[in-house]
């Protein structure tokens, strides 16, 4: 192919991005009237959908499955991938649940009367179009397309090569309860089908597309903060740490650590790293080491946390590699601190601002983890696996954000609005 066809194709993916843009501006303008009972309704026929062809969606995964396997896909990605029809279930669960949580557009966010009589209220309306660029996760899919209709917006997509098959179907679907719904299809929209070039498109389509939000491994979302010029929300990835203070309840600490790093290995709120203070490592590291190595995790720990290490077990030596690393798999570096000041400094230095968290039974221990700690979520005593929209009350997320300008934290529906201010008057003037 010579350079010039190369242009012209990239034109082509351009300007064909920026129809279904177009496209997505008009179907939300639908939307900007819409009650809550239309919204709702439409959530309940999309999630009624899902089910209904279940059976197509799995077979569609499926493909996508082989495929991921045959390219090398990880564990934890090839996790969260796969769909099943327990899994479809839960997708449409959310779907229903995000219909019964309360309608964001047209709130107040503040208010008042000036000394001129003008009636000023700032309230909350949909953002228009939002993107979304992720991989392999065709649940995202739903639920970008549930929070989006809830809050009065359209959504476009571009989900990636791995889940193609999935998501290519689950749209068809959305769009088929959308129209008997007598709602555009146009709402819910994939670049899918351009490849690599329609997520470039899409970060070019700015008057266009109102907001994007990248979800996906480091070098995704880097790519996308750098490259874009539609605003961005940036969504991190989550190399979380758990440290276990000195005054830790270790009975309590144990299951919370193995929940943390086990419970579903391939999410950004699984746990990364575990410090524990020099004071109970004796006593806590051979319990959690053995706990760990027989659900099959691997151990990269520092030279002081391997003299914990159980007769007869393997641990590796950590590197500096390893503090920075999102390992989404089977794997937990250890490091053994001496301090809360310690443990501290580290989280600063290699935490990627999504989850925290502390083991404690004191309180001052609590309050200073807690106001040094910067990150979206602080957790104390809890597992980070909490760490989720839906687990915070919020239906699904579109995302963990991990900036710090108008979203922080799961981003569900009043992260989707923006506000217009009302001024309300009866012929002022300004003298």
């Amino acid at each position: 192919m010579t350079a010039s066809n190369t242009v012209e194709t990239d034109r082509e993916i351009d300007d064909a991005v920026r129809a279904v843009a177009r496209r997505a501006q008009i179907a939300a303008r639908t939307l900007a009237t819409a009650t809550r009972a239309v919204k709702d309704a439409a959530l309940h026929a999309a999630a009624d959908a899902l089910e209904a062809n279940a059976d197509e969606i799995v077979a569609a995964n499926a493909e996508d499955m082989a495929r991921g396997e045959a390219n090398g896909l990880s564990s934890g990605l090839l996790d969260r991938l796969q769909l099943s029809t327990e899994r479809i279930a839960a997708i449409a669960a959310a779907l229903r649940e995000v219909a019964g949580l309360p309608d964001p557009v047209g709130e107040i966010v503040r208010g008042s009367t000036l000394q001129n009589g003008l009636r000023l209220k700032q309230v909350r309306v949909p953002m228009g179009v939002v993107g979304m660029i992720y991989e392999a996760r065709p649940n995202v899919t739903v639920d970008a397309a549930g929070l989006a209709l809830k809050s009065g917006n359209a959504v476009i997509l571009r989900g990636g090569a791995a889940a193609l098959e999935s998501n290519r179907v689950i749209v068809r679907v959305l769009g088929d309860a959308l129209e008997a719904q007598q709602l555009p299809r146009d709402l819910v929209q994939t670049v899918d089908e351009y490849g690599r070039a329609g997520g470039v498109a899409l970060m070019r389509a700015r008057g266009l597309v109102d907001v994007l939000v990248p979800r996906g491994g480091a070098s995704l979302i880097r790519t996308v903060v750098e490259e874009s010029v539609v605003p961005v929300i940036e969504t991190g990835t989550g190399n979380v740490h758990i440290y276990v203070d000195a005054s830790a309840d270790l009975d309590k600490a144990l299951p919370i650590v193995l929940n943390a790093k086990t419970q579903r290995v391939g999410v950004c709120n699984a746990v990364e790293s575990l410090l524990v203070h020099e004071d109970v490592a004796e006593e806590f590291l051979p319990r959690v080491f053995t706990a760990l190595v027989e659900k099959n995790v691997r151990l990269h720990a520092d030279d002081r946390s391997r003299n914990a290490v159980p007769a007869g077990a393997s641990i590796a030596a950590a590197t500096e590699e390893d503090w920075e690393t999102e390992y989404l798999d089977y794997d937990l570096a250890v490091k053994t601190v001496a301090t809360l000041d310690e443990a501290i400094e580290h989280i600063r230095t290699y935490s990627s601002g999504h989850t925290e968290a502390i083991l404690t039974e004191s309180l001052a221990a609590s309050e200073r983890f807690v106001a040094e700690v910067d990150a979206a979520v602080v957790a104390v005593n809890a597992s980070t696996r909490f760490t989720d929209g839906g687990e915070f009350g919020l239906g699904a997320e579109l995302g963990i954000s991990t900036q710090k300008l108008h979203a922080r934290g799961p981003m569900g529906l009043a992260e989707l609005t923006t506000t217009k201010w009302i001024v309300n008057g009866e012929g002022q003037v300004r003298p």
